[in-house]
């Protein structure tokens, strides 16, 4: 297995150990299982004004990722898949707003953080069909 690194920002709380399940799952899946991923929970406050610096959305998300592929891969070395950002505070309201467990949120929005990693998005109708065929995929791995 590759490597996946989770940071849980002060003040916030959730089962790490369970981001880090669910990535193994999500990166299997994706056939990036030797791969290294960075997820980072934290607060609408922190992930406010990086939706506004980098997407141009003054306001906060649910989730961001920063892909780090980037050219041809190197033989013998990991693939840096790069960083998903998940706001707790916003998963949270979606939760209750949804009708399930934050827990369940947060796997919703991890999948689709590492989904887009790898360069799926869903901008157009076909693309979005093929990045949610994708996800449904890898929740049901999960949820079995």
């Amino acid at each position: 297995m590759g490597e996946v690194d989770v940071t849980l920002d002060e003040g916030q709380h959730f089962d790490t150990s369970r981001i880090l399940g669910m990535a193994e799952v999500a990166m299997a899946h994706l056939d990036v299982a030797e791969g290294e991923l960075s997820v980072l929970l934290t607060d609408d406050a922190t992930i406010h004004p990086l939706n506004r610096d980098w997407r141009g959305k003054d306001r906060p998300t649910d989730v961001l990722s920063f892909s780090q592929i980037e050219g041809e891969a190197v033989p013998g070395a990991p693939l840096v898949l790069g960083d998903v950002i998940i706001s707790l505070e916003t998963a949270s309201r979606q939760a209750a707003e949804r009708g399930h467990s934050l827990d369940r949120e947060v796997q919703i929005l991890l999948v689709h953080g590492i989904v887009h990693l790898l360069g799926y998005d869903h901008e157009e109708d076909d693309e979005a069909e093929e990045m949610e065929a994708i996800e449904r995929a890898i929740h049901a791995k999960l949820d079995a």
